[in-house]
């Protein structure tokens, strides 16, 4: 088993060939356990003899498996292993792993690779948010608009005709933002992104804008 840990995607050739867990940067406020060699070190070496007791046990079980899977391909050949033990182990495992193999596996198809221009996207949202006085949403139109008009970012010639509000949904997808249906103060009801769903990817990965100085 080999564990591999990078900022962004790694090259193709290993992401296609593994079991992509993505994280996401700790926000201010969130709290997480420390970890101590003289405390942890110990449960950690118990748990992994349990584990290998079990796996000698079962190994001659596993060699002869093969699972139904909710994937093919490479996909299956990737999680197979995972979902053999998972069967092994019983009770809600099973369940639990096909599930799992099945959503990370359709999120991961057609990843990009513009890890840099999604941070970007983010950054330069929230500076178009602030520009119009950080309303509690923006028309996708209005908000596209300000994007390209920056002569600095590359929204206007991003893609063939520049951003698209496709683009911008592709752009986001990592974040869980979609737009939708919003009726504005004037009573025009358009395609927008509301503000509040930006917050918490714009704590985690963009950094903390600085006041300006006094009289700068």
């Amino acid at each position: 088993m080999a564990a591999l840990a990078g900022i962004g995607d790694l090259p193709d050739t290993i992401m296609d060939r593994a079991v992509v867990v993505r994280m996401r940067r700790r926000a201010p406020g969130e709290r997480v356990a420390t970890f101590r060699s003289r405390r942890d070190i110990p449960h950690l070496h118990l748990l992994r003899d349990r584990l290998a007791g079990w796996a000698g046990e079962v190994a001659e079980l596993a060699v002869e498996r093969e699972p139904q899977m909710p994937v093919e391909d490479r996909a299956a050949d990737t999680w197979e292993p995972l979902v053999v033990v998972a069967d092994l182990a019983g009770g809600p495992w099973p369940g639990l792993a096909r599930s799992a193999c099945a959503a990370m596996s359709a999120f991961e198809a057609g990843q990009d690779e513009e890890g840099g221009l999604r941070i970007r996207i983010l950054a330069d949202i929230r500076t178009a948010f602030a520009s119009c006085g950080d309303p509690e949403a923006l028309a996708t139109t209005r908000l596209l608009g300000i994007l390209k008009e920056d002569a600095e970012a590359p929204w206007a010639e991003y893609g063939t005709s520049g951003l698209t509000p496709r683009g911008l949904q592709l752009l986001l997808r990592d974040y869980g933002i979609t737009s939708a249906n919003i009726r504005f103060p004037d009573g025009i009801q358009a395609k927008g992104f509301a503000r509040n769903k930006f917050l918490d990817a714009w704590a985690r990965y963009c950094p903390t804008q600085a006041p300006a100085p006094p009289g700068g």
